[in-house]
């Protein structure tokens, strides 16, 4: 079955951006720091392994899945194992999980397991039905899949979205408006408060205005990157940056490596 959904992957590429799923594969080892997850992502390594975290590592292997929360900043090592690395990823909304009215509680940041014939069947068929249908009926079907991750004993699932703080709301006005560059005077405007009082709460979340602004700006590069072939500094353009020189810059001091290093990984050297 991974074979088979890999292969149903494989001959949609590219994929439209504006699809609710996207693929990363990579040709070589990829070693990259603190990855930003801005939104619940399901990750199924169809191909290769994963791990992730420093030290003492969690591994995902081929025919695995892992889902993470919208919080953490994640180190990551995608291995392709001779072959490649292929990965299926779904990004989810928080009103997606609002069909789960009892919670349990959340211990860790992310948790995974096996994939299953059933849950390949049900990715498989969820990539045949989004790209024929209106995007308001989406979530239904990513519902779909949330709950068969229940239904297969993961009740870890119903907890993994964490509840919008002001740091996710700042995160969703940067992401929708990433070329207007807005500053936090705008975004304190758009959200009904003062800059001061804006910077404030950040501050006792624990974050602040720019690395918020860096954290969605660098990983939107991130995800073209990995998932499309647009040349880096048109990227770089993309994610609101006036200089691919610049872009390259902070993207190495959040990432560890250049967008050129992780793109040569994506072609066999």
């Amino acid at each position: 079955m991974m074979i088979e959904l890999k292969e149903r992957l494989k001959a949609r590429l590219p994929i439209d951006p504006k699809m609710p799923f996207s693929v990363y594969s990579a040709l070589e080892d990829q070693h990259i720091l603190n990855v930003p997850i801005v939104k619940p992502l399901l990750i199924c390594v169809l191909d290769g392994k994963k791990e992730l975290g420093s030290g003492e590592k969690d591994i995902c292997e081929t025919g695995d899945f892992i889902f993470l929360s919208n919080t953490p900043n994640i180190n990551m090592r995608n291995v392709s194992q001779g072959s490649e690395y292929f990965a299926l990823l779904i990004e989810f909304d928080y009103q997606d999980f609002s069909i789960f009215q009892q919670r349990s509680a959340r211990s860790k940041d992310y948790f995974g397991g096996q994939i299953t014939s059933l849950m390949s069947n049900t990715l498989a068929q969820f990539i045949e039905w989004v790209t024929c249908a209106p995007e308001h009926m989406w979530s239904s079907r990513k519902q779909e899949i949330l709950k068969l991750i229940l239904h297969m004993g993961f009740e870890e699932v119903t907890s993994i979205a964490e509840p919008p703080s002001l740091n996710h709301k700042v995160e969703q006005l940067i992401t929708t408006n990433m070329l207007a560059d807005l500053t936090a005077e705008q975004i304190a405007d758009r959200l009904a408060m003062s800059e001061s009082t804006l910077r404030r709460k950040l501050t006792s979340e624990g974050t602040h205005f720019q690395a918020i602004k860096d954290r969605v700006k660098l990983g939107r590069g991130l995800h073209l990157l990995q998932s499309t072939e647009t040349a880096i500094g048109l990227i770089a353009e993309q994610c609101g940056y006036l200089s691919q020189s610049r872009f390259t810059d902070k993207f190495k001091s959040l990432f560890g490596l250049t967008p050129s290093e992780l793109r040569k990984t994506r072609m066999r050297v």
